[in-house]
């Protein structure tokens, strides 16, 4: 067990372009959101397709690929690991969120 760690891998369509930061040192920062889905059948035998979505962050060279190539749409696979962190709003209340932060990212489909 002790080889396990925090590690994601997720299939998904982007639900918009992605949002392409440049720092003051020059490092680029990607932020975008993928859409996953699973489909099943209900107690009444009917499909349902369950979506789920995901916030995702890429750094340095994987941000510059996901500037280039990725855009609303696309299905990508990324791999990375689950980050929590919280943050002030503009009203002072205090708000969490989840993402991936993905090392890497491989382009799929022909969309």
């Amino acid at each position: 067990m002790s080889t396990l760690r925090n590690k994601v891998q997720l299939i998904g369509n982007l639900g918009n372009d992605p949002e392409i930061i440049t720092l003051d040192s020059g490092k680029k920062l990607a932020k975008f959101n993928i859409a996953t889905n699973e489909t099943y059948k209900n107690a009444q035998g009917e499909k349902v397709t369950d979506t789920q979505w995901h916030n995702v962050v890429a750094w340095g060279k994987t941000a510059e690929i996901i500037e280039t190539y990725i855009t609303k749409g696309k299905e990508v696979a990324v791999e990375g690991k689950l980050t929590s962190r919280s943050y002030e709003d503009k009203e002072g209340q205090k708000k969490y969120i989840t993402e991936v932060v993905c090392n890497e990212i491989l382009m799929l489909g022909s969309k």
